[in-house]
């Protein structure tokens, strides 16, 4: 059998056009491609956290193994026009983002490489990971990676956007934690990005998302860790309970003086059985917790407390509850300055009464879950981020500020449009508030990037953030994809 390489490369000399990527490939590799009627491309295309993304039909789903196979794939498409995706975990729910409709999907299921240097605490580690696989390939080696909460997230999306992590405050985002990229350029090529090698591609990939390159492997440096201390408290929900706990996480975000202790505080409404709930995740990087560091939330009187002592592989495999099957899923997004305390009620209460109002008309969507997370993004995380190199992202620590992630699941496909524009009132209408407390000074006006991997598609990524950055970003896409093959033909925001 001629190999990929050689066969691309003589079409291309002779400038004859390629038939459809899957066939072509079927013809001149050894790349395993499934079609629509495989068991892998169906066990595949239903690992998706949205029945929106599942529903979108590539023509065919393509596993490479190494870097050199996703360079076949590239050059293959570089010699047609068929739009096309790479997927990880398939955790962002946006349409086209992970998925594709009639061309073909990249899954990295079978990059999934985990290689410790026990010394160093430095990783090579594949895409095709997800947090609770890698936490458990990671288990009993003393070393942790910088990863998200939910273990079915996969690493390469998350990392891409960013990502946030309980460690932050100690370590920076995920991406902060990359020492290195083996990426698939737009033309085929297989580099690596580096602080010292393509240094304008390294940070762009940091908080830049899937516009410069296929990433095949990610270097990054781990980190020392025993057990950790986790877990939920579940609270019914009343008006008491929701001035508490809008109290105590901003008052967290100001006071927590311990950056091993981390908390999602989230509320949950819904049409089964009438859910009216506040769901906390608590955290704290170590066996022994300090004395009331969350007692801000527990005093609040938890209905159930699943918190304990247990191995970070544990929590992050006990994490995946959230992920709501047969559903479709929207996510979106606001970051906000945290406000003082005297202006803690009219801000916090504020854009939580405007979150049940909007919600209030959504309870009889089917199987409707509607959350809103507030999650402390203290200046701490800033700092560990700058320390450890630059990214798009570039939070300053002006000001201490929190994250919104506002999610939408329902059982519906036909109710997409309709509940787009839900989610666009409900992140709207917080963004709203925030620009209206800055101009008349309740809020200090400060830079607030919406956070990657919780945008959605309707949400402007780039815009939201540093000129300076969005041109950055720009110039290198324009650099190492000069012909736009990623801006083009994949999904994703652009710059």
């Amino acid at each position: 059998m001629v190999s990929a390489w050689a066969l691309v490369s003589a079409l291309a000399l002779s400038g004859l056009a390629l038939a459809d990527t899957c066939s072509t490939l079927k013809d001149i590799s050894n790349i395993d491609v499934a079609d629509p009627f495989d068991l892998s491309y169906i066990h595949e295309q239903n690992e998706y956290w949205s029945t929106s993304c599942s529903a979108l039909k590539p023509s065919c789903i393509l596993f490479p193994k190494d870097a050199n196979e996703v360079s076949a794939i590239v050059k293959v498409l570089n010699n047609n026009t068929e739009p096309f995706a790479v997927k990880s975990g398939g955790h962002n729910p946006n349409n086209g983002w992970s998925s594709v409709k009639g061309g073909p999907l990249i899954s990295t299921q079978k990059l999934k490489q985990v290689i410790v240097d026990q010394e160093t605490g430095i990783a090579r580690v594949g895409p095709g990971q997800r947090l609770d696989s890698i936490s458990a390939e990671l288990q009993g080696t003393g070393w942790t990676f910088v990863g998200g909460r939910i273990g079915n997230t996969g690493v390469g999306g998350l990392v891409l956007g960013g990502g946030l992590s309980y460690m932050s405050a100690q370590y920076g985002w995920s991406a902060s934690s990359v020492l290195e990229y083996e990426i698939v350029l737009a033309n085929g090529t297989i580099t690596t990005a580096s602080a010292t090698k393509n240094a304008d591609l390294f940070k762009a990939l940091k908080g830049g998302g899937n516009n410069f390159g296929i990433v095949t492997t990610y270097v990054l440096q781990l980190y020392r860790q025993g057990d950790v201390f986790g877990g939920n408290l579940v609270f019914l929900r009343t008006p008491e309970k929701d001035k508490k706990l809008l109290k105590a996480v901003r008052d967290f975000t100001e006071y927590n003086q311990d950056n091993k202790a981390a908390v999602i505080v989230t509320a949950e409404r819904g049409n089964i059985d009438l859910i009216d709930t506040w769901i906390l995740f608590l955290f704290y990087d170590g066996s022994v917790v300090p004395e009331g560091i969350f007692k801000n939330f527990t005093d609040v009187g938890p209905l159930l407390d699943t918190t304990k002592v247990q191995t970070y592989a544990k929590l992050m495999a006990g994490s995946n509850w959230v992920v709501v099957p047969l559903s479709v899923v929207q996510i979106g997004t606001e970051t906000i300055p945290m406000p003082s305390a005297e202006n803690s009620v009219k801000v916090m209460e504020g854009i939580h009464a405007h979150w049940r109002k909007i919600t209030d008309t959504v309870l009889l969507e089917p199987g409707i879950i509607a959350s809103i997370a507030y999650q402390p993004f203290p200046k701490a995380i800033a700092q560990a981020a700058r320390a450890r190199g630059e990214d798009l992202i570039d939070t300053d620590d002006e000001a201490h500020r929190l994250i919104i992630e506002l999610n939408y699941s329902f059982l519906p496909q036909g109710d997409y449009a309709k509940m787009d524009k839900k989610l666009q009132d409900t992140y709207g209408g917080v963004r709203d508030r925030i620009v209206g407390w800055q101009k008349d000074g309740t809020l200090p006006d400060v830079y607030l990037p919406i956070f990657m991997n919780y945008g959605f598609h309707q949400q402007d990524y780039f815009a939201r953030l540093r000129p300076e950055s969005r041109a950055f970003a720009h110039a290198v896409s324009e650099s190492v994809d000069p012909q736009g093959f990623f801006r083009n033909r994949t999904g994703g925001w652009k710059p």
